[in-house]
């Protein structure tokens, strides 16, 4: 499509399990080009379509943060046979089309724009039940508010130690500056916060996997959400393990989501 195209490619590296891409996508929504890492399985073959997992980075991160906090997602990728599509999510972007700011619209990058040159330039199953989501802290509440918003895209999404209800931090991690100071726009904030955005669902929209440590900041807000799909009767998978809001604990529950991935695509 005319509106989005790939502009260039940064570098081109091999390792004995996978292929790493990184590559430059123009959105047009944003009016720049997005640096976006991804990972293709050894077995790769243009005509052999593959399910697609995008991971989203936390606050302050960016494309690279995934594979420099957990390189072992390069064998990952070989051993479950799909791609790994890791954006450049901004440095605090939350992954929202900010109703205040029109330069910040990673919403519709990452589930139109994105999706769209994925599925063009690549060898992808062009379904929901073959694209998965995931990310941790900022990028966890991102894979579940964007997979929620868009369920015709994303057949099963994830969290790790996400922000999933970022209405009790209204001075943290700059989520004003796309949303407004909560005193000013409590509208902007109540829309946007994955907490309030699950009342949209019923059990057959999504697949959910979600966990957090038990010394992370964010496991009040993980419980609560817990606590509300057991009241809306939404299936999903729940985990509180030992751990904090660190690379140690997202580089180790990353295994365990992409298997449930995994599991899911064989099923669909």
């Amino acid at each position: 499509m005319k509106w989005l195209c790939v502009i260039g490619y940064l570098f081109l590296t091999y390792s004995a399990t996978a292929s790493v891409d990184t590559i430059q996508v123009y959105s047009n929504s944003m009016h720049k080009p997005i640096k976006v890492v991804v990972v293709k399985p050894l077995s790769y073959n243009p005509t052999q379509p593959l399910p697609v997992v995008y991971l989203l980075h936390g606050h302050g991160g960016n494309y690279g943060q995934w594979l420099r906090d957990a390189p072992i997602l390069n064998e990952r990728a070989t051993e479950m046979n799909a791609l790994l599509v890791m954006p450049d999510g901004g440095y605090n972007s939350w992954y929202f089309d900010s109703p205040i700011d029109p330069a910040v619209r990673y919403e519709t990058f990452i589930s139109k724009e994105l999706v769209t040159y994925i599925d063009s330039a690549f060898a992808t199953k062009k379904n929901k039940n073959s694209r998965a989501i995931t990310g941790l802290s900022m990028g966890g509440h991102g894979a579940l508010y964007l997979a929620i918003r868009h369920k015709d895209i994303f057949g099963t999404a994830g969290s790790i130690c996400g922000g999933v209800d970022i209405r009790p931090f209204p001075e943290n991690w700059e989520i004003a500056s796309n949303l407004g100071v909560y005193k000013d726009a409590p509208n902007n904030w109540e829309k946007n916060t994955v907490i309030n955005l699950v009342e949209t669902l019923v059990t057959e929209d999504l697949q959910l996997i979600i966990d957090c440590g038990y010394d992370d900041f964010f496991l009040p807000v993980n419980r609560s959400l817990h606590q509300k799909l057991l009241r809306l009767k939404i299936a999903h998978s729940y985990t509180e393990r030992p751990g904090n809001h660190s690379r140690a604990y997202w580089s180790n529950s990353i295994e365990y989501q992409l298997l449930y991935f995994k599991n899911w695509f064989a099923q669909n």
